[in-house]
């Protein structure tokens, strides 16, 4: 349908030109039922088009003297929307380019300059109404109020500066009542309670009045509840282009915006949990194309979302037959399928599956994937823990242990480079005692490495704490800086060592790796604790069954010591010592034979003097000679004074003759002791068992003891056949030897020194009485010497002096062998010396006794000496005084207080001897009654008569 043309019939249209210019087209338009108006000057025009009733502006080329071009600018500058049409006759293309260039809606040329045709003025005047849209005021009034009166949307009317005229019920039902506002400015109404809302508001209107129509949601609040609303401002503006009045639309969005809200946060939720989840889900239609891809799909299999799609089916992915069809349609769902899956890097998965009928973006089938890969590996790691530790169990040594947990670990572990060092104490070192192959091929070779802290095995081991090593090739105690090993845990197993894992793959060792490591390790070192304990109780074990029978052979030792001392006391004379000791000895459970033998000098052999037991021959057939290196035990003994022990005759058996003998007559172990008391060698006890190793520890130190019983024995019979024997045996010697304290006394005072008996030992030395010549130099001497703890003058007339050594003297270990230094002399060249021995004893251990004290000693003199009457009473008064008794008078003796007069009185004496002068006197009188009891009583001397 062609619609029909338009017309000016109902518009108002202004007229603005010269008189004759409008007196041309006043009829035309008037015909055509237009309303017109008039103007001749530009003001007039500007005014008329203000009114918005003008539909139309007709211009000619001037108005009152101003050309068309200025007055469709000044026109512009009002409104934009006034449609503006110049007519001119000249027709003339640079004005038509000038008023169109300005603004204007069309240009029309008159025909002639004259008269111009109405119809076509009309008709262009008419189409521009048209075209600008221009209607009635009461067209839009019944349009705005039927848009006012929406039962839907609330409206409300400002003004230009936005203050309230009007609201619809809508707007009071949404808002409360608006007529008490009338007047206020639209943002400070009640209705908007922040201030950051009602700024809201203000910008929102005057944008509007500004840029045109704006919109924004703002929250009200109605009571106690919030509601969200859509505010829409338009601008109305006149036909002059300025705003009138403004509307604001309402729209009550809360129920939207919540439900918007609620979507877009579930949105988000379901969009992260997706993201973040370590769960797959899928989603396929029948033929199991995928028709959904979670975005987080690489966690499990290593392919993009569209890697996946490309796929094409799901059987591509999970596998054909995961599922049976007819039981899902029939169930639902099915859970928990276990399958494997190899994700893009070639690796396999072991997946737990769920399957579920669904009906999703054109979706069937929902199939949600969880890696349990490394769950099934650590139930399989701890399956292997369990097997190990069960092994472990049964595990007797700690090599058998390390190559168990190291054999066992690849098992565990995704990481199979594994090694395990023990302590090594004596070595303090940690040896390598099990490794991989693959630790070898990492690392190079495992080497033992020392027990501080210069390697990381040796550091964890030492601070005993456990260490992961991110980069072990970083470490700053890296051993071996061509290892391939990248990351590595070491742990230390207490104080037995540390076991190492490794891996060239960085993050192959992750903290769940880390943990199990550390419970092999526990492991490991439980069972390491386990085997130390029961070796140690085993060790123990065997160590009480040692003791035991120890203390039972102790036991029967000890049984033989007491018969062998019951037998020492009742001995008579040496056949009686040596004789009874063999016989007891090798009549013992655990003893063959034993003998005693005394050193020979001129032969320089051991000569055998008693024995016992099954010899077989045995000492004719060996060498006895005195030798510390090749012979016999019992020669080496005499020559070491030492005990010599063979534990066992085979060892070495063709190193000496001596063994072959021994072997032959069962001899196995053999023991010899030294008979020595005091520096006196008497001879040599030597033992033979049958059995290797049967004077250990315990058995040697008792029969050692036993030694220095017997030689005590022997002391003691030449004490007692010193007292006993009348005739003895006068030795003489001459020392030149300084470690005489006397000589070397004498020789620094350059005093002659005599010995004068009165020798008495005490706690801390011995103390004698000596005659010297210069009193006063010997004193000063003495006084310096080390070897002379105190020095005291008893008679200094008669040059008597008591001296307190602070080492011993040789008169007293002569004394304990039964010998007595006679006489002392000493000069400043050398010193005699006179000692008397029984003629029962031999004399040579006292000569040897002598020469071995003092080396640069010679015997210058032997002789027999009959001392029968002089031994008779002496022996006769010790056995009567004490040896107090004996000291108080010997010192009041050589004192001079028996002198006439007296040299010194008793006072004097009983305070050299720090005793009082009772005590004094009646030690004095009671010697004097022993000794004349002796002379009168004892001994009868002849009664004389007058």
């Amino acid at each position: 349908m062609v619609s029909a043309p338009p017309t000016l019939a109902s518009h108002t249209v202004v007229l603005a030109g010269d008189p004759d210019w409008r007196d041309h087209l006043t009829a035309a338009f008037e015909d055509a039922g237009a309303t017109l108006h008039t103007a001749s000057t530009v003001d007039e025009t500007l005014a008329r088009c203000q009114s918005r009733e003008v539909d139309c502006l007709v211009a000619g080329p001037t108005v009152d003297g101003d050309d068309a071009p200025t007055l469709v600018g000044r026109i512009r500058d009002q409104t934009a929307t006034l449609p503006v049409v110049v007519c001119a006759a000249d027709g003339s293309g640079a004005l038509a380019s000038d008023v169109l260039g300005a603004g204007a809606t069309d240009y029309v040329a008159l025909d002639d300059g004259t008269t111009p045709s109405s119809a076509p003025v009309r008709e262009r005047v008419a189409t521009a109404i048209a075209e600008s849209g221009r209607e009635s005021d009461p067209d839009r009034a019944r349009q705005f109020d039927a848009l006012f009166d929406d039962a839907q949307t609330a409206t409300w009317v400002l003004d230009q500066s936005g203050r309230l005229q009007r609201a619809n019920q809508t707007a009071r039902d949404l808002l409360g009542d608006a007529e008490a506002s009338t007047g206020e400015p639209f943002w400070t109404l009640p209705w908007w309670r922040s201030a950051q809302i009602r700024s809201d508001v203000e910008q929102l209107v005057t944008r509007a009045v500004e840029d045109g129509v704006t919109d924004r949601l703002v929250t009200r609040t109605a009571g106690d509840a919030e509601r969200t609303v859509e505010l829409t401002v338009h601008p109305v503006r006149h036909t002059a282009g300025d705003v009138v009045s403004v509307v604001v639309e309402g729209d009550d969005v809360t129920d939207e915006v919540s439900v918007h809200r609620e979507l877009r946060d579930s949105e988000r939720l379901h969009r992260v949990t997706l993201n973040n989840m370590t769960d797959t889900v899928l989603v396929t239609d029948e033929s199991g194309a995928f028709t959904y891809v979670c975005p987080n799909v690489h966690f499990i299999f290593g392919y993009s979302t569209e890697e996946i799609r490309d796929l094409g089916s799901i059987d591509a992915l999970l596998g054909a037959d995961l599922f049976d069809r007819d039981r899902l349609a029939e169930e639902g769902v099915l859970t928990n399928i276990e399958t494997e899956a190899t994700d893009k890097a070639g690796t396999t998965h072991t997946l737990l599956v769920n399957v579920r009928e669904v009906d999703i973006q054109d979706g069937s089938i929902l199939f949600s994937c969880r890696d349990i890969t490394k769950r099934k590996r650590r139930e399989a790691a701890l399956r292997t823990l369990h097997q190990t530790t069960r092994a472990l169990l049964y595990a007797e040594t700690k090599r058998e242990i390390a190559h168990r947990v190291v054999d066992d670990t690849g098992k565990m572990l995704a990481a199979d480079a594994a090694a395990l060092y023990l302590f090594d104490t004596d070595a303090n070192s940690l040896e390598p005692v099990a490794y991989t192959d693959a630790m070898a091929a990492l690392h190079g070779p495992i080497q033992a490495l020392p027990a501080d802290e210069d390697s990381p095995q040796g550091y964890s081991f030492i601070h005993d704490e456990t260490r992961f090593y991110e980069d072990f090739y970083a470490s700053e105690r890296l051993d071996n800086p061509a290892t391939e090993l990248r990351s590595a845990v070491v742990v230390p197993l207490d104080d037995h060592g540390v076991f190492v894992v490794g891996t060239d793959d960085p993050d192959q060792l992750g903290e769940i790796q880390r943990e199990l490591v550390a419970l092999v390790a526990a492991t490991a070192e439980a069972a390491l604790d386990r085997v130390r304990r029961e070796s140690r109780l085993r060790s123990q074990e065997r160590t009480l069954q040692t003791q035991n029978q120890q203390l039972t052979r102790l036991n029967q030792i000890n049984e033989l010591i007491r018969d062998i001392d019951r037998a020492l006391v009742q001995a008579e004379s040496r056949d009686d010592v040596y004789q009874p000791v063999c016989e007891a000895l090798a009549a013992g459970e655990d003893f063959a034979f034993a003998w005693v033998g005394e050193v020979e000098p001129t032969t320089e052999s051991v000569q055998p003097t008693a024995w016992a037991g099954a010899d077989g021959g045995y000492l004719d057939s060996v060498d006895l000679s005195v030798d510390e290196t090749t012979s016999e035990p019992a020669g080496r003994t005499a020559a070491t004074r030492d005990v010599t022990v063979v534990s066992n005759v085979a060892e070495g058996l063709r190193d000496d003759d001596w063994q072959k003998e021994a072997l032959t007559r069962g001899f196995q172990s053999v023991v010899s002791v030294p008979l020595v008391y005091d520096g006196f060698l008497h001879g040599v006890l030597t033992v033979y068992a049958d059995a290797p190793d049967v004077f250990e520890t315990l058995a040697e130190e008792v029969l050692a003891e036993l030694g220095e019983t017997v030689a005590s024995a022997i002391s003691a019979l030449n004490r007692k056949d010193a007292l006993i024997t009348s005739t003895g045996t006068r030795l003489e010697f001459t020392t030149r030897d300084s470690n005489f304290t006397l000589l070397r006394l004498a020789q620094r005072a350059d005093s002659p020194l005599t010995f004068e008996g009165g020798l008495k030992q005490t706690a801390d030395g011995v103390a004698m009485f000596v005659t010297v010549d210069d009193v006063e130099s010997v004193v000063s001497v003495a006084e310096e010497m080390v070897a002379v703890d105190t020095v005291r003058v008893l008679n200094e007339g008669e040059g008597l002096l008591q001296l307190h050594l602070s080492q011993s003297f040789i008169a007293l270990s002569l004394a304990d062998h039964g010998a007595v230094l006679r006489r002392m002399d000493a000069d400043t060249d050398s010193a005699t010396l006179a000692v008397d021995a029984p003629s029962t004893i031999d004399s040579r251990p006292i000569i040897q006794h002598v020469t071995d004290t003092y080396p640069e000693t010679e015997l210058v003199a032997k002789y027999t000496d009959d001392r029968t009457p002089t031994h008779e009473l002496y022996s006769t008064l010790l056995e009567r005084f004490t040896e107090r008794q004996l000291e108080v008078v010997q010192v009041a003796y050589y004192s001079g207080f028996f002198e006439s007069p007296r040299e010194q009185s008793g006072e004097d004496i009983a305070a050299a001897l720090d005793i009082s002068p009772t005590a004094f006197y009646r030690h004095t009188r009671t010697v004097q009654r022993k000794l004349f009891a002796t002379l009168f009583d004892d001994i009868g001397l002849p009664t004389t008569t007058t």
